[in-house]
């Protein structure tokens, strides 16, 4: 499933190819997993209005609209937001009419610029939604947080601290590559107990957290399954994996075989020799 950095990649890649242009209209599967509003709401919201803005809250990528003046159920020039969760196997691609529609292709935006946003996914775990009221995910963004709220997040908790990390009530946007490799940097175990870890070694995490997606993002994600930005182009920070899929290889850091554990039900990569 992409995670903070690759959804962050494709939001900007969207943005700075479609804000300010006006959705002229708006062709659906209709296939009713894709869609948590009624497509027919989507269309409805989304043709005629201006996109302001593309951007990433948590997982999602967030369209910020102006409106079309008509039917619409407030007041024209009010805002509202066209939601895209990516799932699995989602792609938000911009694309010229005339390029081939892939196949599990579930929606198509038609702009005033030329382009069409297409929204491709095989698997149908991703989602399509609109939404009157700003969109601000369930949990704290990992790349602002402060430390002490970061701090805060885990005391007391009995879980993981890998599992801690994937709780988007905690952190939105952290998934199992970067909290492995997170993990790694900041020289800790997964199955430390989130409760136990000392203010250092929190201190540790939240910048080794903070380091890993920023490299991330500006290495446009990890391609380590389908994932592709908005020109369907592949990320390149899965070359630089310390831990996450690399059982059995030699740690960069120490040469001990990189072990792989279930945490939470995820699998989980981590060094136990760099990490305590």
């Amino acid at each position: 499933m992409p995670e903070l950095p690759e959804v962050e990649t494709v939001a900007n890649g969207v943005h700075q190819r479609v804000h300010g242009q006006t959705i002229l209209s708006v062709w659906t599967s209709n296939k009713p997993q894709t869609f948590k509003s009624a497509p027919t709401e989507i269309a409805e919201l989304l043709t005629g209005s201006l996109i302001d803005r593309v951007h990433r809250v948590g997982k999602t990528i967030v369209f910020d609209l102006t409106r079309k003046p008509g039917k619409v159920r407030s007041k024209p020039g009010a805002p509202a937001q066209f939601l895209v969760h990516l799932g699995m196997t989602g792609r938000l691609l911009v694309s010229s009419p005339e390029t081939e529609v892939p196949l599990h292709t579930h929606a198509i935006l038609t702009l005033s610029g030329g382009k069409e946003i297409r929204f491709v996914d095989a698997r149908r775990f991703g989602r399509l939604s609109v939404a009157s009221d700003s969109y601000t995910g369930a949990g704290r963004e990992p790349l602002t947080i402060p430390l002490e709220d970061f701090i805060a997040l885990f005391r007391n908790r009995k879980t993981p601290i890998k599992a801690a990390l994937l709780n988007q009530k905690l952190l939105h946007g952290v998934g199992n590559i970067y909290a492995d490799e997170a993990l790694f940097h900041a020289g800790i175990r997964p199955r430390r107990q989130a409760g136990r870890l000392t203010r250092d070694e929190l201190t540790r995490l939240r910048a080794a957290l903070v380091k890993v997606l920023k490299h991330a993002i500006k290495l446009g994600g990890s391609s380590v399954s389908d994932y592709v930005d908005a020109e369907g182009v592949a990320g390149f920070f899965q070359l630089h994996h310390r831990v996450y899929s690399r059982t059995g290889q030699p740690c960069r850091t120490c040469s001990t075989p990189i072990e792989r554990i279930v945490v939470g039900g995820r699998s989980t990569h981590f060094c136990p020799s760099c990490q305590k």
